[in-house]
């Protein structure tokens, strides 16, 4: 059966990142994911995440300091805020007893891209190399353009590519079937085509981006698939709810997933 990890920067967003952990637990959710979590200290997250004998998965990078950033992994000129940046998510993940951390890529034009790439290979092996001494994990994830414009990392395939050509043992894919069904489809054979890569999966319908049982994405096959497949990892819930996130749980029941009655 999947299994599904609360995404914190999209669920029980109506109340803080701790009463959120606590929330999580109380429906049913046996891991969490922490985008941003950064203004919380650790100790308290980890505190919070013992209590309710929870798998933290991962964190994001921090997104940089400059108005309109969203990721610094791949943009030239900016190695050394990449590294510092990834330094803090680092230290964060492990403090709190995380495996993983998502390297955002960032917005990059057109012109910069053949460079970008070589920036963001780079990148991604000398922080692997310094994740892997304590069993982290590093995810890239390809994002629509639809949402995130000028992000450099749109493709499954691409994202592919980069993870052999950076040709790190601990550096993985984050498939999120929201922008992949956005950026190509055929969801179920692209999983399976490469799952060898793939260290996490991520949901939400499309094209709202609300609980996955609306919309274009036949989830009750992909998840099914999932299993199938062999997959033996987490699947994050990075939807928007539709109101309050404990009304909008129906679509989890058949997997352990539910509101405390």
């Amino acid at each position: 059966m999947p299994r599904f990890a609360a995404n914190l920067g999209y669920l029980f967003t109506d109340r803080p990142l701790i009463e959120r952990i606590d929330a999580a637990a109380a429906c049913g959710f046996k891991a969490i994911e922490l985008q941003f979590p950064y203004d919380v200290p650790a100790a308290a997250v980890r505190e919070a995440v013992e209590r309710n004998k929870l798998a933290v998965l991962g964190i994001n990078t921090p997104p940089g300091n400059r108005e309109g950033e969203f990721g610094l992994a791949a943009l030239p000129g900016r190695s050394r805020d990449f590294e510092a940046a990834f330094a803090r998510a680092f230290d964060y993940i492990t403090a709190v007893g995380g495996s993983a951390v998502h390297c955002l890529a960032g917005k990059v034009a057109t012109e910069q891209r053949p460079a970008a790439e070589r920036v963001f290979i780079e990148n991604l092996r000398r922080a692997a190399d310094r994740a892997i001494e304590k069993d982290i994990k590093l995810l890239i994830e390809p994002i629509n353009p639809r949402d995130r414009a000028f992000y450099f990392l749109n493709h499954v395939e691409h994202a592919a590519d980069i993870i052999d050509k950076a040709a790190r043992p601990n550096i993985r894919m984050q498939f999120d079937f929201y922008h992949a069904q956005i950026v190509g489809g055929d969801l179920i054979h692209r999983l399976e085509q490469y799952l060898p890569v793939i260290g996490h999966l991520q949901c939400a319908a499309v094209p709202s981006r609300h609980e996955p049982d609306e919309g274009e994405i036949n989830y009750p096959a992909v998840f099914e698939a999932v299993d199938r497949l062999g997959y033996s990892g987490w699947i994050g819930a990075e939807y928007r709810p539709r109101g309050r996130t404990e009304d909008g749980l129906a679509w989890g029941s058949p997997y352990g997933i539910a509101a405390p009655r």
